[in-house]
């Protein structure tokens, strides 16, 4: 079970890319997306919050939550505004087997990822992942296409998780989600792990990711809402 919840996560919504063209956080705050999951059931929810303050930097705060077949993890992904390179995640999961809390903290300048495991306050497993460049997170991935002009077929980005993917638009496909017809650009990544669909048109919003390990599975919007701000 959670070797199946730590896939879905990795390709959930491929998921960060980078570009400092990013638009300003301020434009999604309030942003929430509702996602079917399917075939185990339940759901996850993105939250765009805006703007906070952790450890003395102005950080862009979004939080993400999975409830299915007794598992709950809930994310707190602090990044910044400009680059969506993740700062800090702070995690809190359960399920059947017990409890954990989990912080991610990100050394963009030393392309580290040290992650720590608690029970309770108990420390129960650290360790150092080291990459080849900036290490993104899955949950952003798919932000990134709002920053770029304009989207070819045959357009990629590599991106590290730590682990190095390439993601490539293929096509532009007609789809349908939560009774709706869709146009969305389709996207694959190498190695061969998920396929996502984002919708050409504005806010260009994640549609569908279906993932192609062992155990297949799929996560389509349910519902989206964008508040305007004031």
């Amino acid at each position: 079970m959670v070797k199946r919840v730590t896939i879905l996560f990795l390709v959930l919504l491929l998921a960060n890319f980078i570009s400092v063209s990013l638009l300003h956080s301020s434009d999604y705050k309030g942003e929430n997306i509702i996602y079917a999951i399917h075939p185990l059931g339940g759901r996850a929810v993105y939250t765009d919050l805006g703007m906070v303050e952790l450890e003395s930097r102005k950080l862009r705060l979004v939080t993400f939550t999975t409830d299915t077949l007794g598992f709950h993890d809930s994310e707190k992904i602090y990044c910044d505004p400009k680059t969506m390179l993740p700062f800090k995640v702070e995690r809190n999961v359960s399920w059947w087997f017990g409890k954990e809390y989990i912080i991610e903290d990100y050394d963009q300048s030393n392309f580290t990822l040290t992650i720590k495991k608690f029970r309770g306050k108990r420390k129960i497993n650290e360790q150092i992942l080291k990459s080849n460049g900036p290490i993104y997170n899955a949950i952003l991935l798919p932000l990134y296409p709002r920053s770029i002009p304009k989207l070819d077929i045959g357009w990629s980005f590599v991106f590290r998780l730590p682990q190095e993917f390439e993601v490539k638009l293929v096509s532009v496909d007609e789809i349908k989600i939560a009774g709706k017809k869709f146009n969305a650009y389709h996207f694959i990544s190498n190695p061969d792990k998920f396929e996502i669909w984002i919708n050409k048109d504005n806010p260009l919003e994640p549609l569908k990711i279906k993932g192609k390990g062992s155990f297949k599975y799929s996560l389509s919007m349910k519902e989206y809402d964008l508040k305007p701000q004031e």
